[in-house]
């Protein structure tokens, strides 16, 4: 959560923090570099230091990338020059990578049954996360805007001395495990993981999930102005309420979901709920609809933990770094192109029909649907 917080504290301010370095106005462009910078950085990482933690152990890397984060959120707030601002971002792209280890952390104290439960905490506390950072951010960017900076140091900073002195190492590196300097081609873990005929569809339907989830981000702002006329206020309203209903979802809906359909009729139900509920947002023409949609939006997010705790199986304990790594990259892909999609479509029809891009979005989704349907019931163990 605190790691969500620091993460969603710059986006309020950093086109403004742009504007300010940059000494121009005209920072559309730089705006979606960067944050394609952010996505791409943890798409080449995340498989590296799940790699790494398997081999030295999840505490080391997770300080290791902790503190780097807290460094590098100083450095940004102090910035002077443009380039070391793009600098920075990526070297925050680079450290949000250790996701891949805390998710790693979770599958080694969790037994298969309680995986699925579990991370579905994990998501829903870096919800909650990203519902308070961009809150604090705004507000803290009005007085400096390079002040959420600064706080985002002193999170990441927290959180360090959490792993150096609370949190327990819960799978030691091998004594044996000698580093190479191939471990660091990113590609390397992709392609053991494509090399796992049982895995393949598991990171297609992945692939597809948080692609068509970075629409959220990417066009609810402006659909919500184009659609209902909403102002600011309004908007953040709304991503509150969607914020804390998928964060309930993710705590108390994910773990009885899976106890009582299993993973697959867990993932298939969270398919149905978040299609149904955006084929609604395509037709509707008043605002307060969306509110009423929340819950179901946020039913939707049970099918990813679901879906995590089910690609798990697939893979032996001594490769779980590896893996997370793997996936924590897919999420980085999608969140370079998905925006980039969604956001190309919408402005082709917003003047005409807005509502239109949930059908889009509904598209994308049911790609995953024959994928999902022939899973298996009982996965069978992958090789090491």
């Amino acid at each position: 959560m605190l790691d969500a917080i620091g993460i969603g504290l710059v986006f309020p301010i950093l086109p403004a923090l742009l504007r300010d370095v940059g000494h121009t106005s005209e920072i559309a462009t730089l705006l979606g570099v960067m944050l394609a910078l952010y996505s791409a950085c943890q798409f080449l990482c995340s498989p590296i230091l799940g790699v790494l933690s398997d081999r030295f152990g999840r505490r080391p890397v997770l300080l290791v990338s902790l503190a780097g984060a807290a460094i590098d959120y100083v450095v940004m707030a102090l910035a002077p020059e443009l380039w070391l601002l793009v600098l920075g971002r990526a070297i925050a792209g680079v450290t949000s990578a250790n996701m891949a280890v805390a998710t790693a952390y979770i599958t080694d104290i969790s037994s298969e049954g309680e995986r699925a439960k579990r991370f579905g905490y994990f998501h829903a506390m870096f919800g909650i996360g990203f519902i308070i950072g961009p809150v604090l951010g705004g507000i803290l960017g009005d007085v400096w805007v390079r002040a959420p900076f600064l706080l985002a140091a002193v999170l990441n900073g927290l959180n360090f001395l959490l792993a150096l002195f609370v949190l327990p190492e819960s799978r030691p590196g091998s004594k044996q495990a000698r580093f190479d300097w191939e471990t660091l081609n990113p590609f390397r873990p992709l392609a053991w993981a494509f090399s796992f005929k049982t895995l393949i569809p598991l990171m297609a339907i992945f692939l597809l999930l948080n692609f068509v989830g970075t629409v959220y981000g990417t066009i609810w702002a402006i659909f919500s102005e184009d659609a209902f006329g909403w102002n600011g206020r309004m908007i953040g309203l709304s991503l509150g309420a969607w914020g804390v209903c998928h964060a309930l979802a993710q705590a108390f809906a994910t773990g009885p979901a899976v106890a009582r359909l299993g993973e697959r009729g867990a993932l298939v139900a969270g398919l149905v709920f978040e299609a149904g509920a955006m084929l609604t947002l395509a037709f509707v023409t008043q605002g307060w609809i969306l509110f009423a949609m929340a819950p179901l939006f946020a039913l939707g997010g049970v099918g990813i933990p679901a879906l995590q705790s089910l690609t798990t199986r697939q893979v032996d304990a001594d490769r779980q770094g590896q893996l997370q790594g793997v996936l924590a990259s897919l999420v980085s892909l999608a969140a370079v192109f998905g925006p980039l999609f969604f956001s190309f479509i919408y402005y082709g029809i917003r003047h005409s029909w807005p509502g239109m891009i949930w059908l889009v979005a509904v598209g994308v989704y049911l790609l995953a649907l024959p994928l999902m349907l022939s899973i298996g019931r009982v996965p069978a163990k992958g090789r090491k």
